[in-house]
């Protein structure tokens, strides 16, 4: 079963390289996308809480 998953990935990954290189637009798959990040995103604020890496990383760039 993971190898067949990762197979159908690639090649999800391979269309989508291609349709970005040749700058063709679809808006299904953007939609499709922006949910499943959405979700993801959920997901993890549940699991771990609201997480603030970008500020602990521009601190330590200025103390730097």
């Amino acid at each position: 079963m993971t190898t067949t998953l990762t197979i159908e990935a690639d090649r999800e990954l391979a269309l989508a390289v291609a349709r970005a290189m040749n700058r063709v637009r679809d808006p299904e798959a953007g939609r499709l996308a922006r949910e499943e990040m959405d979700r993801m995103r959920q997901e993890t604020r549940q699991r771990v809480g609201t997480v603030e890496v970008a500020v602990e990383l521009v601190r330590d760039c200025r103390e730097q």
